[in-house]
């Protein structure tokens, strides 16, 4: 075959391979990508035949990188990176002041977005625009910053810690009153509100119970994908969700929901603050992170 200037395969072959690696799943790298699984595992091969070695294991419930495929994204992922970073000064990006955050809708509507109305009274002048989903946030050059929780153990991103929320069970004022003293297995018998999340690093029911040394039977409840709404099911009375203090604090404070005292477990993770090193933010996105770390500081719980 003829040699490039680089000895380098191409570019689609070579950025097809990093966002596999960068998602461990060809499925989702080809929903980025825009094309099909068998389009993403086709370049796979044939960049894996070139360099006559594996890149991936492939099992059933997805694919882990060989330690040769570790090398090339680690060395893919920060040579993208430098790329990205000298497009974007070519680019001239910092004739916008917008500074793009990102976060779970749950951290979006409970936390986040009340910091940010607080950060745009002080600085008018500085636009933020809020990204908000329930999938997992990846390094990406459309998101400056966002809220993460747990730490990501592949990711070449800096990531600042926040804090360590605690989970306490909680209900309509109600209820809470009338379990508040219980024993845990009268709380595994009630209607447990149970999260579904793409996201598995999210504490559940039956680890909580599992912490806090309670084996028995938990009750199958409701199920739901959105935090938001099972946070709204337990203000109808519709049974007990987990509730993370911190998050939930304005809802509490409302007298919307109340906690159920005294079983409290600290969360197995903290939030973190994901982003590029300092050193490459611009003046916009180091001011926004600022303000977080100093707001959680200020308000620690």
């Amino acid at each position: 075959m003829s040699r490039r200037y680089y000895n380098l395969p191409t570019l689609t072959t070579l950025s097809t391979f990093e966002a596999a690696a960068r998602h461990l799943s060809f499925k989702d790298s080809a929903q980025e990508l825009s094309v099909t699984p068998g389009a993403v595992s086709h370049q796979i091969k044939a960049l894996e035949s070139e360099l006559n070695t594996p890149l991936f294991l492939r099992g059933h419930r997805g694919v882990v990188l060989t330690p040769d495929g570790a090398a090339l994204f680690d060395t893919l992922s920060t040579s993208f990176l430098k790329v990205s970073q000298s497009l974007n000064s070519i680019r001239d990006r910092n004739m916008t002041t917008e500074v793009t955050i990102g976060s779970t809708t749950a951290v979006a509507a409970q936390w986040l977005s009340p910091t940010l109305t607080r950060f745009w009274r002080k600085f008018p002048d500085q636009d933020v625009y809020q990204v908000a989903q329930d999938r997992l946030f990846h390094a990406c050059p459309e998101i400056d910053l966002f809220i993460r929780y747990g730490r990501d153990p592949n990711s070449t991103m800096e990531q600042t810690p926040l804090f360590r929320d605690q989970l306490v069970p909680v209900a309509s004022p109600e209820l809470a009153q009338k379990l508040n003293g219980c024993v845990l297995k009268d709380i595994a018998g009630q209607r447990l509100i149970h999260l579904e999340s793409e996201d598995t690093n999210w504490t559940g029911w039956h680890e909580w119970f599992g912490e806090l040394g309670y084996l028995g039977a938990v009750s199958t409840g409701t199920r739901v994908n959105r935090y938001s709404v099972a946070l709204q099911a337990a203000q109808d009375g519709a049974g007990l969700v987990l509730g993370w203090q911190r998050l939930i604090t304005p809802l509490i404070d409302a007298g919307k929901l109340a906690p159920i005292r005294p079983h409290v477990l600290p969360a197995p993770h903290q939030f973190y603050l994901v982003g590029h090193p300092d050193k490459d933010l611009s003046e916009g996105v180091r001011t926004l992170k600022d303000w977080i770390i100093n707001e959680v500081q200020q308000n620690d719980i």
